[in-house]
C-alpha cells in the first residue's frame, strides 16, 4: 500500500517590521524613531535614544531607503531604457553610465525594450513611478510623447544615439556621418570600388538614417565607386544572401559596411555560407568593435565606437540638469576609431 501523499509545506509570507513596530516596543511614538532615525538625536534625551536603538536592534529593522529617499525629496535614482539590451553597443553604453552613476551615488533603472518600440511609453511610465530624478533614453525614438510628458513633469532626459523628433533634450551619438566617411574612405584606399551598405530597417531611427545618408553622400561624392543599400531583417535572410551575390556577380572589388554589430553577425553568417572568406572574396568594415571581431575569417576592421565614453557623458549631462544648469538643448557628437584588420586589405594585394 502506497504511502499518503504529505500535504505541500508552504513558506509563511516574510513580515517587514514597521515603523510602528519598533515605537511600540521601545515604548514610544512613531515621530520619537522617525527623530531617531534621522539622526535628530538632540531632540531625545539619551534613555530615549537608547530604548529606540535597542529596539530596532532587537527587531533588525532597516529603513526603507526609497522611502527615505523620497521623504527628502531625492531618491538618488537614474532610469536608463535601451532598444535591445542584447545589442553589444547598449550594453557598452550601459556599462559606461553604470560606473558614472555609482561615481556620483546614484542607482541605475534600466529597462530594456527588446527591440518592440510599443514598449516605449510604457518603459518611461514605469520608471517614472519609482520617481527616478532623471531618464537616459537609448530607444528607437517612435514615441517621444512619453519621454516629452516625462520632461514636462521637471525631469531631465537626455538621449544616446536616437533622436526623438520634436523633442528638445541634451543628445550625446556617435559622429554618425564621419564614421561612415571613415569605413567607405577606407575600403577604397585598400582597393574596394563596389560598396554596399548594409542596415536594419532604418525608416523612423535616426541613426540608422544618418548613416543610410552618409553613405549615399559618399557614393555621390566618389564617381569611381559603385554601390547601394540594402536593408536587412532577421527573418527575412534570403534578401541579404541575394543582395550579396547579386553583388558578387558584377565582378568588381565587392565590400560590405555594416552599419552596426547585429549586421555583421548576419553578413558573417551569409559569407559563411557561400564559402567566401573576408579579405579575398570580400572586403569588410562594420561599425562596432566586439570583443569577437579579432576572431571571425582573418579578423574583422571595425569601427569603434566610444561606448563607455557616451554612457559616461549621457550620465553627465543629466546630472548637469539636475544640479540647475540651464542651457540650450546641446549636441555631443564623438568620433569612431578606425581599427584595421586583414578583412579589409585583402584587396590591396591585386591593385
Amino acid at each position: 500500500m502506497s504511502a499518503k501523499p504529505s500535504p505541500p509545506v508552504f513558506a509563511p509570507p516574510i513580515v517587514r517590521t514597521t515603523i510602528a513596530d519598533v515605537a511600540e516596543k521601545a515604548g514610544v511614538s512613531k515621530a520619537t524613531v522617525s527623530r531617531f532615525l534621522n539622526r535628530r538625536d538632540e531632540l531625545l534625551t539619551p534613555e530615549i535614544a537608547t530604548r529606540v536603538e535597542s529596539a530596532i536592534a532587537a527587531l533588525g529593522y532597516s529603513p526603507s531607503p526609497m522611502a527615505q529617499a523620497l521623504k527628502r525629496g531625492r531618491s538618488r535614482l537614474v532610469g536608463l531604457v535601451v532598444a535591445d539590451v542584447t545589442n553589444p553597443f547598449s550594453v557598452a553604453v550601459l556599462r559606461g553610465a553604470e560606473k558614472a552613476c555609482q561615481e556620483a551615488g546614484y542607482l541605475l533603472m534600466l529597462f530594456n525594450l527588446g527591440d518592440d518600440s510599443q514598449r516605449e511609453r510604457d518603459a518611461i511610465q514605469a520608471l517614472a513611478s519609482y520617481h527616478v530624478e532623471g531618464l537616459i533614453l537609448n530607444t528607437l525614438g517612435r514615441d517621444e510623447g512619453a519621454a516629452a510628458a516625462v520632461a514636462r513633469q521637471g525631469r531631465p532626459v537626455v538621449l544616446v544615439d536616437r533622436r526623438h523628433a520634436n523633442m528638445q533634450a541634451d543628445f550625446v551619438s556617435l559622429d554618425n556621418a564621419g564614421a561612415i566617411r571613415m569605413a567607405a574612405g577606407h575600403l577604397l584606399d585598400c582597393g574596394w570600388d563596389d560598396l554596399v551598405f548594409v542596415t536594419e530597417p532604418a525608416a523612423g531611427v535616426s541613426s540608422r538614417e544618418e548613416r543610410v545618408a552618409a553613405f549615399r553622400a559618399f557614393l555621390a561624392a566618389h564617381p569611381q565607386a559603385t554601390g547601394g543599400v540594402v536593408e536587412s531583417s532577421a527573418n527575412a535572410p534570403e534578401v541579404l544572401a541575394a543582395a550579396l551575390r547579386e553583388q558578387h556577380a558584377r565582378g568588381r572589388r565587392p565590400a560590405v559596411l555594416a552599419s552596426n554589430a547585429v549586421i555583421t553577425l548576419r553578413v558573417a553568417d551569409a559569407v559563411a555560407r557561400q564559402g567566401w572568406t573576408f579579405g579575398r572574396d570580400l572586403g569588410f568594415v562594420g561599425i562596432d568593435e566586439t570583443e569577437w571581431a579579432a576572431l571571425v575569417g582573418p579578423g574583422l576592421t571595425t569601427i569603434a565606437q566610444p561606448t563607455d565614453a557616451l554612457g559616461r557623458l549621457a550620465t553627465a549631462c543629466l546630472l548637469e540638469r539636475l544640479r540647475g544648469l540651464d542651457l540650450p538643448p546641446r549636441q555631443i557628437l564623438l568620433p569612431g576609431e578606425l581599427v584595421v584588420r586583414r578583412s579589409s586589405v585583402g584587396a590591396q594585394a591585386s591593385i
